[in-house]
């Protein structure tokens, strides 16, 4: 059977997937199950089929079904489908399934394991990670065809500072929870500095974000706690565990002695997976195979991915049809969502081309 690119992936960007992927992920098997596939739905909603033998490289693709809110209609003029889910992830979805079907191995085996909440929790990859094991990972994302291979860890928590609760003029400077985030603020511009962390020659420094102030109710009143939220871009080792604990001791050493307050660092849904930085070495076969059929650069991604919960299995590349942002701003997750037909299509030959080589 043949695989329409252009069909599916107007059916697809029409199909909204920002609240429930059920709808999506219907289309996704009955697409599958026309090809003579049988899929599998496995308990974290994920959609896996594979082919070819096991007595070979597995090769594994990967990529999500899940947008952001809110829902943009399917729009073509020409190349062009605007849309959600356009680029971000419906048109890498479409290369990565164009390809798996057109490829039948012979030495080795090919998956497809498509996740429901990337966007979001990303449990599904995480799953994925305990139960599958291979040779190369493809995941699948707007890199405007360049071949991805390393991206920063991501993950959010919160600085919160307790102290007394009271009058404004009866609480005392040093039991002031406010007062204590002026040290607070200065510990994170100088922490990557001062906890020795350096560059990853792939990805670069870390970098840590505050974003979201919390505290007080009344202007004559001391809170009894304020809240800094932030944001935490990773590179390797650190996970986002091992940065929580490290920088709850930093704050803490670095609070001057006559300040009697309480500083805490705990991270936001701390029971879900967070997205962990990775790199892969660029002279691995997967990436130079990949890249001599695309025709793009190799470099580190610029978001968040899955990727991280793979590529301590084996070498991990980020790729796709569509970008993240052009010359005017925003594209992945923005209201003017597109991707070029001709670049899905792009990506679906090369990832074609990629497997032919690697797994027959």
């Amino acid at each position: 059977m043949s695989f329409n690119i252009a069909a599916f992936h107007a059916d697809a960007v029409s199909t909204s997937s920002h609240e429930d992927v059920g709808e999506m992920r219907e289309l996704l098997i009955e697409t599958l199950e026309d090809a003579g596939l049988e899929p599998e739905t496995d308990g974290f909603g994920n959609v896996l089929a594979s082919k070819g033998i096991d007595d070979g490289p597995h090769l594994v693709l990967n990529t999500h079904i899940d947008t952001v809110a809110p829902h943009v209609p399917y729009e073509r003029d020409g190349d062009v489908v605007r849309g959600r889910g356009a680029c971000d992830a419906k048109g890498p979805l479409a290369a990565l399934l164009a390809a798996f079907m057109r490829v039948d191995p012979t030495t080795g085996k090919l998956t497809l394991a498509i996740t429901p909440d990337e966007e979001t929790l990303m449990t599904g990859a995480a799953g994925l990670q305990d139960r599958l094991s291979a040779d190369g990972y493809i995941v699948g994302e707007p890199t405007d065809l360049d071949v991805c291979i390393a991206a920063r860890g991501q993950c959010e928590g919160t600085v919160t500072i307790e102290g007394e609760s009271g009058h404004a003029a009866s609480v005392p400077a040093e039991r002031n929870p406010v007062f204590g985030l002026e040290h607070v603020l200065e510990s994170l511009r100088e922490y990557d500095d001062a906890a020795g962390l350096g560059a990853d020659d792939v990805l670069g420094e870390p970098k840590l974000t505050p974003t979201v102030l919390e505290g007080g109710e009344a202007s004559n009143r001391v809170p009894e706690r304020c809240r800094l939220t932030f944001d935490r871009r990773s590179v390797p080792p650190e996970t986002s565990e091992s940065f929580r604990a490290d920088l709850e001791r930093f704050l803490v050493d670095r609070l001057p002695s006559d300040h009697a307050v309480d500083v805490s660092v705990d991270l936001i849904r701390p029971d879900t997976p967070f997205p962990q930085a990775f790199v892969t070495d660029g002279e691995t076969e997967l990436v130079r195979t990949l890249q001599d059929a695309s025709g793009g650069e190799v470099r580190p991604f610029g978001a968040a991915t899955e990727a991280g919960f793979f590529a301590a299995d084996a070498p991990t590349v980020v790729f796709g049809p569509g970008v993240l942002a052009d010359e005017e701003g925003a594209v992945a997750h923005a209201e003017r969502e597109y991707v070029r037909l001709s670049a899905v299509e792009a990506a679906a030959d090369a990832v074609e081309e990629t497997l032919s080589v690697l797994v027959g």
